[in-house]
């Protein structure tokens, strides 16, 4: 009979407890299977990766041609997310309106003149904040060599209203609107023209020979709403070099003006008081130069926007379909190889090697190949799309970070898309030899003296022939392209015995 303490021991000690005995074989058991396992997987995919170097033109091939699509979707993915789903860096950018005059007799829509900007001021009931900027050109100097670059000359609201935040220093003051000299510039021109100075505050720049105070550093803003070497802002807006005061109150056009809706109104109602304040204008102003003129306001997103939607649109779609094309032809390309290893597939079988080692080799140089597409497609979109807003003006309303620009959440998405359409074509030898079956031979099989069936009842026909379909809308003469190609691919196939 066991004592108290040995009946507690028994029931803990693996070796002297039947039970806990088994439980720990059962244990060791399962970590042995797992490290076979692992050490075999690690086996089968430095073959794998073996293998593709065998290959290098194959590999680099299929690699690029997948590269490019993913490379293709990720940059214009990472464009669309910041335009249309991410939204504009401004604080509540859709309660901001942009106040254009709209002319009957000529298209398009112009900026304001200073006359109806003050009467329109004044008279507004709708806005927190109502503010006007025009655009001018200024050489700068003292720092290096002289340059010119545009400037933008705001009311002191201008950025209150847009809700921008100053990174550095503060923006500008009401009392600073007429009568200092002072500026604030864009991080991107600190460190690059100044070489991020952390004295930046305070420090001269000389713009046209007058000395402005820096006052403020701000994160650049969008380009398609400031252009792409929009970097330095100053006061005065109403002081313009060889434009007297009696011609700007003509109502000549030169002020672009915004207005962020106070709490509560909304865009119609925004636009009846401006209709208000149109007819007054009219009534009052008759001899001004745009006193015929009609407003029209546009809230930021739809201003920034509205005509590239579509564009996008349409843009993402074609990537899209350039990505199935690349998947197409290099499951083609991975069906003519695996279909020449026919014979080490069944002679692995014959060695002793299981239907899964078999599937998991081919599945592991699908997976290689996609991963590395995917690492080459978002290097490809981090160096290009940076490029896209600098290029383009009016294409894109974000300035893009590098950081963001990989975008590995959508580069993780395309990446998946190609390696299961890669894996899929990668598997199916190995799927063959799963369910005991030799590898099909196929229409490129160079094995003389063999019939492979008749050429339209093959399944490796009919995969070529679905990827000549996913090619047609490629070029408008793909289809006669197409058409020869097929027709000399079946003259060319074996034909069925009689």
């Amino acid at each position: 009979i066991l004592s108290k303490d040995k009946k507690q021991l028994a029931a803990t000690s693996p070796f002297l407890n039947p039970t806990a005995l088994v439980g720990a074989s059962n244990s060791c058991y399962k970590r042995k299977n797992r490290y076979k396992l692992t050490k075999a997987m690690m086996t089968d995919l430095r073959f794998a990766l073996r293998q593709l170097l065998k290959s290098p033109g194959f590999t680099l091939l299929a690699i690029l041609t997948l590269a490019l699509g993913i490379g293709l979707n990720t940059g214009i993915f990472s464009l669309i997310n910041d335009l249309f789903l991410r939204g504009l860096p401004f604080r509540q950018p859709a309660r901001v309106l942009h106040v254009y005059s709209h002319f009957n007799e000529q298209r398009g829509d112009f900026p304001l003149s200073a006359p109806r900007f003050f009467h329109f001021r004044d008279g507004q009931t709708v806005f927190d904040g109502y503010a006007g900027e025009n655009a001018l050109a200024a050489t700068v100097t003292g720092i290096v060599d002289p340059f010119q670059v545009p400037i933008f000359k705001t009311t002191a609201n201008w950025f209150d209203v847009l809700g921008v935040r100053a990174i550095r220093g503060r923006t500008f003051r009401p009392e600073e609107e007429e009568g200092a000299d002072v500026a604030v510039i864009t991080d991107r021109f600190w460190k690059n023209k100044l070489g991020g100075d952390a004295n930046v505050i305070g420090r001269g720049l000389t713009l046209d020979g007058v000395t402005h105070t820096i006052v403020g550093v701000i994160p650049k803003l969008p380009v398609s709403w400031t252009g792409p070497n929009a970097d330095i802002w100053t006061t005065k807006p109403f002081i313009i070099p060889g434009f007297s005061h009696e011609r700007m109150m003509r109502g000549t056009a030169f002020l672009r003006a915004v207005g962020r809706l106070k709490p509560g109104v909304t865009v119609g109602q925004a636009k009846a008081a401006l209709l208000t304040l149109e007819s007054s204008y009219r009534s009052q102003y008759p001899e001004k130069i745009d006193a015929r003129s009609t407003t029209v306001i546009k809230t930021l997103p739809e201003d920034v926007t509205e005509n590239l939607r579509p564009g996008f649109i349409t843009l993402l779609a074609a990537v899209t379909f350039v990505l199935l094309i690349a998947c197409s032809n290099v499951a083609n390309l991975l069906l003519v190889r695996f279909s020449g290893r026919r014979r080490e597939i069944s002679l692995r079988m014959a060695l002793g090697a299981t239907r899964t080692s078999v599937l998991r080799l081919f599945a592991f140089e699908s997976v290689l190949i996609s991963l590395l597409a995917g690492a080459v497609g978002a290097a490809i979109a981090w160096q290009v799309v940076p490029l896209v807003p600098d290029r383009t003006l009016a294409s894109c309303a974000r300035v893009y970070d590098r950081a963001f620009l990989a975008h590995w959440t959508g580069d993780g998405l395309l990446s998946c898309t190609a390696k299961f359409a890669r894996r899929h074509r990668g598997c199916a030898e190995g799927r063959r030899a799963r369910h005991g079956r030799q590898p099909a031979p196929t229409a490129f099989s160079q094995t003389p003296g063999r019939s492979t069936g008749h050429p339209l009842r093959h399944p490796a026909r009919r995969r070529v022939a679905a990827h000549h379909k996913l090619r047609a809308p490629e070029s408008p003469g793909s289809g006669l392209q197409d058409r020869q190609s097929l027709g000399r691919f079946y003259r060319h196939a074996p034909s069925p015995v009689s």
